[in-house]
């Protein structure tokens, strides 16, 4: 069995970061990716190969939101470029950029 690309401690870290740093980005992930555009708050739970998980509170309530990387990511540092790339793209794509 191989080792996963991204573990739970550099998970951890990522979400911290994104948490702490940049709630504006992973608020703009849960309504631009995840199409929840009325999302007033999202936060980073988790970050995986495969995708990011947010937990996002919108007028109706609070649901959790998978937004998948394709293709999957192959390592933390890769994970710090994509988020930037996939952040450029929403703003670029979304009415009020």
């Amino acid at each position: 069995m191989s080792e996963p690309t991204i573990t739970a401690a550099v998970s951890d870290r990522i979400c911290a970061h994104m948490n702490k740093d940049h709630g504006d980005a992973v608020l703009l992930y849960a309504q631009f990716y995840g199409q929840v555009s009325d999302a007033s708050h999202a936060q980073m739970e988790s970050i995986s190969a495969a995708a990011m998980t947010l937990k996002v509170q919108f007028l109706g309530g609070e649901k959790q939101v998978v937004v998948p990387f394709v293709p999957p990511l192959a390592d933390a540092k890769e994970a710090h470029h994509r988020l930037v790339d996939l952040l450029k793209a929403a703003r670029s794509d979304s009415p009020d950029a």
